[in-house]
């Protein structure tokens, strides 16, 4: 197994993607949009909507105007979001190990930041009710900027309202989408992907790359003052 290179610096700032890295959406997520588009006649493999995963409302969309009029690529995209809400009534699940980072970040008084593709006010809503909102002291979405990820316009935005230099952030990422975002804000980043692995083009990019949040925060700890 190839070792993960150190991180170069103490971070000033962390930025934190949401779906499919701090919270376990993404296979809802998946579900909703295979159910819905089988709903209105529309047959796509998985695949086809593993391509979605990092991506915001708009890229997505266009995605599926690939296969569908616009009609009904609305309608498909208002069944999903309908099947989404009901199926995370009840709530999400939190990838492993997220509170413990987050609570070693607080506990150092390093600021910390959500930067997602998710628009609001959902974002909110679900960063309450799993728990995480009082953990971040800017939440970024893409309702803030005029270009999604892979853009890196979320990510500079989150940087600038914590008031620190996107080149001393870190970012923490799981899909391709947000990585390229992170690195075109200039930030160092970690991937910990989650249904989309890294292809080499992507693995070319020099990213670190691990397999949990736990690898996250044990690339973190060296670092910390004991």
């Amino acid at each position: 197994m190839t070792a993960i290179t150190a991180l170069p610096f103490l971070p000033d700032a962390v930025i934190f993607d949401m779906d499919g890295l701090m919270i376990d959406s993404e296979r809802v997520s998946l579900a909703c949009w295979m159910q819905a588009s089988r709903e209105h006649g529309l047959a796509l493999d998985e695949a086809f909507f593993l391509r979605m995963v990092g991506l915001g409302d708009k890229d997505s969309l266009a995605l599926m105007r690939q296969h569908a009029d616009d009609a009904r690529v609305l309608a498909i995209a208002a069944r999903c979001h309908d099947l989404y809400e009901e199926r995370t009534q009840q709530g999400l699940p939190l990838r492993p190990g997220i509170i413990e980072l987050l609570e070693l970040l607080r506990a150092h008084g390093i600021p910390r930041a959500v930067a997602t593709s998710t628009r609001q006010p959902r974002a909110n809503r679900k960063l309450g009710a799993t728990g995480l909102l009082p953990y971040f002291d800017a939440v970024v979405t893409s309702s803030d900027v005029a270009h999604p990820k892979p853009a890196p316009d979320i990510y500079l935005l989150a940087a600038q309202r914590l008031g620190q230099d996107p080149a001393r952030c870190l970012a923490l990422e799981d899909s391709p989408a947000g990585i390229r975002a992170a690195l075109a804000a200039g930030m160092t980043a970690i991937q910990v992907p989650d249904l989309v692995h890294p292809d080499e083009a992507l693995r070319a990019l020099g990213h670190r790359i691990v397999g949990s949040l736990v690898d996250a925060h044990a690339l973190l700890l060296p670092l910390l003052p004991r």
